[in-house]
């Protein structure tokens, strides 16, 4: 008898969207929101905080990602209610994509991937986010045990904060960087892709980016791997908007929402409703 596999990141990520929905949730604890449900940005307010979205959010949402930072500011107090929020949504069937957005070079960079994705990570997510700035390649440990491990990355590639464009559009080659980034994982994802599956590389691309991904000739379809959608909802990303930057590849889109689903907060009904209206509106939009 052939002993089962463990499913990989594309197979479980897929699963989850398809019983609960495309949306990203996120769980962003920083001080001008702590404030807004009445908490105070202390230890007993994070933990508040991230009590009630853990209650809302899991077994509810395909995707929940915790912004690390709004952790680590707190020490290592912070980091462990981050832990336990990781595991305990990880047991209710929820996705966790920790945004980290860690990237660096050799030892460095394995440290990194074994902290967060190697197979005696602390409480380790299902993904993290990397950077790619030091070099695609740079990342390589990370990748590699992430694909080892049953787990996934989400590497950005082009975000539409103003200050990306100088970095993501400049040319080397005849390529820009974000289409080096695009390519990088279109390799790395290219068996998964022969097989018919989701690959483990998957892409932070902002929905407001505009003609950026036709302008810089990014095929986002052929890359293989799902892609974060961060500006949809509060920040402004409409229908047009998605279907202009992913055209083909919006059966792969997870829309990532933050302010305006944490604006229903703190009452943990008022949080989940909010989140379902959400994903049926982001739903909508991807249709």
């Amino acid at each position: 008898m052939t002993p089962p596999t463990t499913p990989t990141f594309g197979q479980r990520l897929r699963a989850a969207t398809a019983q609960h929905g495309p949306l990203c949730a996120g769980i962003d604890p920083h001080r001008a929101l702590l404030a807004s449900w009445g908490l105070g940005h202390d230890l007993d307010g994070l933990r508040a905080f991230t009590s009630a979205c853990v209650e809302a959010f899991g077994g509810h949402v395909a995707v929940v990602k915790p912004q690390s930072a709004f952790f680590e500011v707190f020490g290592s107090p912070g980091v462990a209610v981050l832990e336990g929020a990781i595991t305990e949504l990880r047991e209710r069937g929820t996705v966790v994509l920790l945004d980290a957005k860690r990237g660096d070079i050799g030892t460095t960079m394995d440290a990194y991937g074994q902290a967060f994705l190697g197979k005696d990570a602390v409480d380790p997510p299902d993904a993290m986010t990397l950077s790619p700035y030091l070099g695609y390649g740079s990342l390589r440990p990370a990748i590699d045990l992430a694909e080892q491990n049953g787990r996934g990355v989400f590497v950005l590639a082009l975000t539409s904060n103003p200050e990306g464009a100088q970095v993501q559009h400049a040319v080397h080659e005849h390529r820009s960087v974000a289409g080096s980034v695009v390519d990088g994982a279109a390799a790395d994802n290219a068996a998964a892709r022969a097989r018919g599956e989701l690959g483990h590389v998957g892409l932070v691309v902002g929905a407001t980016v505009g003609t950026a991904v036709q302008d810089l000739g990014l095929d986002l379809a052929a890359m293989g791997g799902p892609i974060l959608a961060p500006g949809v909802g509060a920040q402004g990303g409409t229908a047009d908007d998605l279907k202009r930057v992913f055209g083909n590849a919006l059966p792969h889109v997870l829309p990532a929402s933050s302010r305006e689903v944490l604006s229903a907060g703190p009452d943990v009904r008022a949080l989940r409703a909010r989140a379902a209206r959400s994903n049926e509106a982001v739903a909508a939009l991807l249709a």
